[in-house]
Parts: C-alpha cells; structure tokens; sequence
C-alpha cells in the first residue's frame, strides 16, 4: 500500500511539470503533436526509471557521509556527497545516449522528429530534479526509488501527452493574435497546473 501511494503521489500530486514545472523547455518545445510528445514521453519514463535506482545505489554505498564503511571502517569519516551533482548526470547522460541511439535505430522518424529534445534529456531539469528529490526524501530502499521513478515519469508522460492533444485541438480554434503560440500554451500548463491541485486531497 505505501509504494501505491508512493506512486499515485508521484504521477499526480508531486507531478513534475505541474507541482514543480520542471522539464518546460522540452514540454512546451515538443507538445505539439502527440506522437512526438508520446516518444519523448516514453523515452523519460525509461531514463527516470533506469537512472534514479542506479543514482539511489550509487549515494547509498558510495556517495553519502559514511557510506564507504562496507569497504573499510577507516572511511567512515568519508563524504563524497559533494560529488552527487556530477555522478548524477553522468548516469543520466549515460542512458540517454543509449536512448537515444535505440531510437534512431528502430525509429528514425521519431528520431527526425524529437531533433535537439532528445539528447537534451541528458540536462533535462525533470530528469535531474527526479534524482535530487530521491536524495533529499531519503527514501528507504530501491523499491520505493523505483516507484518514485516511474510514478515521476509516468507523470510528465501524462502531462506533456495531454497538452500535445491540447495543442493540436488549438490549431482549429480562434485565438488572438497576441496568445497564439507559447502564450496560450503557458495559460493553459498554468490552468492545468491548478487542475492537477485537486489532487492534493488524495489519501491513500
């Protein structure tokens, strides 16, 4: 029951994009058709998912003050936390290159299409943020990691897939010069934004 509400928690109400409104240059930059912002979508769900155990394992057994005692209790005193920032988005790198050499092997097309957003996922703020909320809650071991993760990725999937089918439903209505483009794009992420806070009730 805890890694449910973990999860629920993490896809909609510690959501990235609308609690925290992390990843928005890739958000808005790609949410214009859905079959691009549902890769990209996939394509953080797997990175999210992947690299914030490796990031747990990694200031568990090496990073964090103390934690290089399972080689010698003569590091107890060591702390490499200040090395968290670097090795962090060395793993994130790490798999979104793999990521981003799978899709432009089995799909070109959606390789074509993410351009620049997807090796940007690299330094996507979303991505990172993801493994720095995962070190500063101090959750109590991978499965709970794992959840955050996926229940994190799963969320920008959500909200960027949803303001796609927005965006394309836009195209077809009336705007004002002035709003069309990014303006009504950041009215509507800011009305989602307090849509997804009726979540905020939620108990699990």
């Amino acid at each position: 029951m805890e890694y449910l509400s973990l999860f629920i928690k993490s896809i909609f109400v510690d959501n990235m994009v609308f609690a925290f409104f992390l990843g928005m240059c890739s958000f808005l930059a790609v949410s214009k058709n859905v079959k691009t912002a549902s890769g990209l979508g996939l394509a953080v769900i797997f990175v999210l998912t992947v690299t914030l155990p490796l990031n747990y394992l990694l200031y568990e057994y090496i990073l964090k003050p103390g934690a290089l005692t399972w080689v010698s209790e003569s590091f107890a005193t060591v702390d490499l936390s200040f090395l968290s920032y670097i090795v962090f988005i060395a793993t994130i790198a790490a798999f979104t290159q793999i990521v981003e050499m799978v899709v432009e092997k089995f799909a070109p097309g959606l390789y074509s299409s993410l351009g620049i957003f997807l090796p940007l996922i690299a330094v996507n703020c979303a991505i990172l943020g993801g493994s720095l909320f995962m070190q500063e809650r101090g959750y109590a071991n991978v499965g709970e990691v794992c959840c955050f993760g996926l229940g994190s990725g799963i969320g920008w999937f959500l909200a960027i897939v949803t303001m796609a089918a927005i965006r394309e439903k836009l195209a077809y209505s009336n705007i004002p010069n002035g709003l069309k483009g990014l303006g009504i794009s950041f009215i509507i992420t800011g009305l989602m934004g307090i849509a997804f806070m009726s979540f905020m009730g939620i108990q699990l």
